[in-house]
């Protein structure tokens, strides 16, 4: 299978309420997922990463932190 490569904008379409802003962020805090920067002012995204990375923010409850 050929890897998919997203934008950022793919990407906050992906994920409801999600902004541009937001994923910048993610990338800066080390707290989104994957990334790669090809070039100096291109970042793009893992199709399939970014699906894991979703499925790994996965919460039973609010009242304690996933372990």
């Amino acid at each position: 299978m050929m890897t998919k490569y997203l934008s950022p904008e793919q990407v906050v379409e992906l994920i409801p309420g999600m902004t541009k802003g937001a994923l910048a962020q993610l990338r800066f805090t080390g707290k989104g997922p994957r990334y790669r920067k090809p070039t100096a002012k291109t970042v793009i995204y893992v199709e399939s990463e970014v699906f894991d990375w979703i499925e790994n923010t996965a919460r039973f409850g609010t009242a304690l932190e996933a372990v």
